[in-house]
């Protein structure tokens, strides 16, 4: 049995939040679970749209950075990846600022790809 769809494509953030995942080498968009995920060799990224019970952003902190995030407000464990280390932005906290959801997006890609989508990233010029 599928999922119910669980956002819409006019969603606030999915086209901004879509921009800069895709914009990885070889990053590709997968429905699962009813939510648009981002995908390198792994997942890096999970959409949490308007018809969830928070409108978020799950990713794969960088270990260095796990800390700092778990200390703001706006950053939560998610209920299933949690277990798997990953974080959520509440994207309805505060204005979400696009600079650091392409880092915090840019961390986790680099945590899931192959090493040549990693040097082809690197070869790239960056657009916020």
């Amino acid at each position: 049995m599928a999922h119910p769809r669980m956002y819409t494509d006019d969603d606030p953030y999915l086209a901004e939040i879509r921009r800069i995942a895709l914009g990885f080498p070889e990053a590709t968009e997968v429905e699962a679970w009813g939510r648009p995920t981002f995908r390198a060799k792994k997942m890096f990224g999970i959409y949490s749209g308007s018809m969830s019970q928070r409108l978020s952003l799950e990713f794969l902190p960088d270990h260095g950075e796990l800390e700092a995030l778990r200390q703001d407000p706006r950053f939560y464990v998610p209920q299933y990846s949690g277990a798997f280390g990953w974080l959520a932005l509440d994207l309805t906290a505060e204005e979400p600022d696009l600079a650091e959801i392409a880092e915090l997006l840019e961390s986790s890609f680099r945590r899931v790809a192959f090493k040549r989508m990693i040097a082809a990233l690197d070869a790239s010029p960056r657009t916020p």
